[in-house]
């Protein structure tokens, strides 16, 4: 029985070839574009991701104490208790991280070294760049080149001049490429450094590199040594460190155990950036809202032929009912075109999809995408994402074939019949 319904389903939907295909190609264009915008959002959610876990720390320890002294002394204190403070007028310390060289003892000890991949210290200063008549605040960071490399990979993004160089030269920058391009900077070139000090210092450019992060690249690296100089720090004096650890992706508890050894606060490369994972996840959400209206508008176009088909074919039904089709077949046979409508073109949508993606994946445009810089737009190739559209897709079309399949159930064989010209 199954097989005569098929049939029967096959012949009604090719016996209206032209609207068929036409409701076939637009749930295969609403299919292919449900699984490209969601392969894009999804695709630079974890280029995104992946670029951080890569070039940023893990874990940052930064310089503000854990304890510090509270703004309400009479908290957790009983009612009757009663402070007086007169005078008490202090200096706004800047954040720093104090004897940073027990602090990387302790992450190379036992317990720490299989945890903690890498640490560097590091000196963030807020400066002034000038060349020529060109001028442009940027953030400049101290660091040493071999601990940063561990952390960063800052070796391979270099685009123009290597570490060797700038090991061998005095007061050397590591400049990024987006502030390379800004101030129209080469190799070998002087630039004058301005910390809010005042106090102005002229370096030279040794290296330029290219990370894809638009907050690295829009900074400039100078050795350790020369960071505190500019920043006004004492030799055991740093912003903070950067760690990588083993488990970049289950490092909370680290953080919080960090936070209790150190006295400093710790913070995941996940807090760093919560914002911006919360913005891409709220991106995919809305993206995915807006165009799943196309798979149910696809939807209506699977109903629109089946009710034309049953209204053109309501004799051959009555004459099916005659003949003893139940009303269960009958609505067992228009879902089925329902059926065979969605499937034919999300796999058709699905083929599609996978060209449309290779196609944006391939293109030679440099483009800023959020906080990222890449070529070609980052695409995800995960195959759940083809399997969940495509079986929503054949969902709807399957769940819209159940109105004109119910209108096919209910025609009366005689007075179908009576009322047809013979």
């Amino acid at each position: 029985m199954f097989k005569t319904l098929f049939d029967i389903a096959v012949r009604h939907l090719l016996g209206r070839r032209r609207q068929t295909l036409t409701t076939i190609f637009g749930v295969a264009v609403s299919t292919m574009v449900l699984i490209t915008t969601n392969s894009l959002t999804r695709g630079l959610l974890d280029s995104f991701i992946e670029t951080i876990v890569n070039v940023a720390p893990h874990i940052t320890v930064k310089g503000e104490k854990m304890n510090p002294v509270p703004v309400n002394i009479l908290a957790g204190q009983k009612e009757s208790s009663v402070a007086i403070v007169e005078d008490n007028i202090q200096k706004l310390e800047r954040d720093e991280v104090r004897n940073y060289g027990q602090i990387l003892g302790v992450f190379s000890l036992p317990q720490y070294n299989k945890r903690i991949v890498a640490a560097s210290p590091y000196v963030l200063s807020q400066v002034m760049a000038v060349k020529g008549s060109r001028n442009q605040p940027l953030l400049l960071k101290g660091v040493m080149i071999d601990r940063e490399d561990a952390i960063s990979g800052i070796r391979k993004k270099l685009t123009s001049g290597d570490i060797t160089l700038y090991e061998k030269t005095p007061n050397a920058l590591l400049v990024g490429r987006t502030v390379a391009r800004d101030m129209n900077l080469q190799l070998g070139d002087d630039v004058v450094i301005i910390p809010s000090s005042g106090k102005s210092r002229q370096c030279k450019v040794a290296g330029i590199f290219f990370s894809g992060v638009n907050a690295v690249d829009n900074g400039v690296l100078v050795s350790l040594k020369l960071g505190q100089i500019i920043e006004g720090l004492p030799a055991n004096k740093v912003s903070g460190i950067a760690l990588k650890v083993a488990d970049p992706f289950n490092n909370a508890g680290l953080s919080k155990e960090l936070e209790k050894i150190t006295g400093y606060r710790c913070l995941t490369w996940q807090e760093e950036n919560e914002s911006v994972l919360s913005l891409f996840k709220r991106i995919g959400y809305i993206v995915f809202s807006l165009v799943a209206f196309v798979g149910v508008v696809s939807g209506f176009g699977v109903a629109n032929i089946l009710v034309t088909t049953v209204f053109e074919k309501s004799r051959d039904i009555a004459i099916m009912k005659s003949f003893g089709f139940s009303a269960l077949q009958l609505v067992s046979m228009f879902v089925l075109e329902g059926f065979i409508v969605g499937l034919a073109g999300a796999l058709t949508g699905g083929v599609l999809a996978i060209g449309s993606i290779n196609l944006f994946a391939s293109l030679p445009v440099e483009s800023s995408q959020g906080p990222l810089t890449k070529t070609g737009f980052s695409m995800s190739y995960n195959p759940i994402y083809f399997f969940i559209v495509i079986g929503v897709t054949v969902l709807i079309s399957t769940l819209a074939a159940i109105l004109p399949s119910a209108r096919a159930a209910k025609l009366e064989p005689v007075s179908v019949l009576r009322d047809s010209s013979l």
